[in-house]
């Protein structure tokens, strides 16, 4: 807890000197080449193996994402029950020996046994990052949490434009048995870096013993009786809406409104990348000036002009232009929430939060994922798009009543 109480100016240096931020980020990286190549490697096997099944590649979709309905409320429940340190190490050595068990089955020929790597690695992720969280509660200072958070969210969008190039590279030139070895291998490095952590701490008091039924009533009482997470509970209902209704539509914007092929999408993803990582950059250095809700308002701003600029575009620059700006103001928008939701939290309740928190925004995206279709064929991509503009703009009213305080930090200094 030394970390914690160091009375030096805090900038650049003390956020690499600190060892929770600088493990967790090593640990991060060697996850993200796990994940990135495992997400792109599966992707062009099962491809491969079902003659391009939309069906197939559907279900890797639902092995990557059910799980965040299904266990994250109940991973952020455990999460607050268990030692962090301890939870993130076993998550990543169960990963591992999942895809070492997948490897094994492959060598037997019975292929389908890949979307079970995906489906384990999935559901053990809603365990490992609430445990995260909660590291960065007992041992970053208040005044490093949000620029710790800038560069985690900035390995996050590296690897949105380097994840895709190295996860189909190892498959197409070493297959999928590399393919498989790799994601192990780099849960096994990730393991081994949390092992670096500091010891997690020993319970101050006996705690009188609750059911896990109880603590999850609890946890939604907690946020029910915060204001700043109510708000930022419909903050993040708004913005799903707003990215669910776009997210499935961007290969529209190519063919209908630009008059190019579906493969030019990709120029829209690099754009949208290469502007997460400048406002990675930028957000850590502006991180210290500005109040987590207001880096959250800006960031959603930002992404209802890119949206409006996106649905009104029919020249290819104008919307690589409007895409990138969206991507440069993205970070604002995870960094603002991850940084609310600490200052607003105790450091019991952070994993029932964000398993409180995260399938809002899930649940809400998936609704509108399921309607852009239908509303494609009702009304013009530009409406849809202005729509999705309508809503973020909307997430960020929500916020209003939190953003005339002069400090969430203060606030939450008083509750304590």
């Amino acid at each position: 807890m030394s970390e914690m109480t160091s009375p030096k100016k805090l900038g650049m240096g003390a956020l690499f000197q600190n060892r929770v931020i600088r493990t967790i980020l090593l640990s991060v990286f060697f996850l993200q080449i796990g994940i990135w190549v495992r997400n792109y490697s599966i992707l062009l096997y099962v491809i491969e193996k079902t003659n391009e099944s939309p069906v197939a590649v559907s279900l890797i979709s639902v092995a990557e994402f059910a799980p965040i309905f299904l266990f994250s409320f109940i991973g952020g429940t455990f999460a607050d029950r268990w030692r962090p340190k301890r939870t993130m190490v076993w998550c990543d050595l169960l990963s591992a020996v999942s895809v070492f068990v997948v490897l094994l089955t492959l060598f037997f020929g019975d292929w389908k046994i890949i979307f079970f790597a995906t489906l384990v690695s999935s559901i053990l992720s809603q365990f490992s990052q609430p445990a995260g969280m909660k590291l960065f509660k007992l041992h970053v200072p208040a005044e490093l949490v949000q620029m710790g958070m800038s560069m985690y969210q900035t390995v996050f969008a590296l690897f949105m434009i380097l994840g895709p190039i190295l996860g189909t590279f190892v498959f197409q030139r070493y297959g999928i048995l590399a393919a498989v070895g790799v994601m192990g291998v780099a849960f096994l490095i990730s393991a081994a870096v949390l092992l670096m952590l500091p010891a997690d701490p020993e319970p101050k008091k006996e705690k009188p013993k609750t059911t896990l039924m109880e603590e999850m009533k609890e946890g939604f009482r907690y946020v029910l009786n915060s204001k700043a997470l109510t708000l930022l509970g419909a903050c993040f209902a708004a913005a799903g809406l707003a990215i669910g209704l776009t997210q499935p539509l961007g290969v529209f914007l190519i063919t209908e409104r630009l008059g190019l092929p579906k493969e030019e999408l990709q120029w829209l993803m690099a754009a949208f990348g290469i502007g997460m990582i400048l406002g990675g950059g930028i957000t850590i250095a502006i991180s210290k000036k500005v109040m987590p809700q207001m880096l959250l308002a800006i960031g959603m701003t930002a992404s209802a002009i890119g949206m409006v600029g996106m649905g009104l575009s029919t020249e290819l620059w104008l919307t690589l232009t409007a895409q990138f700006f969206a991507g440069l103001f993205m970070p604002c928008i995870h960094i603002g929430i991850n940084t609310m939701i600490l200052q607003n939290t105790e450091e019991s309740f952070i994993g029932r939060v964000n398993g409180i928190l995260n399938p809002l925004f899930m649940g809400a995206m998936v609704i509108t994922m399921s309607a852009s279709g239908w509303l494609k064929t009702h009304l013009s991509i530009v409406y849809v798009y202005e729509i999705s503009a309508v809503l973020l703009v909307i997430g960020v009213l929500v916020l209003v009543p939190i953003m005339r305080k002069s400090s969430v930090k203060q606030e939450f200094k008083q509750g304590m």
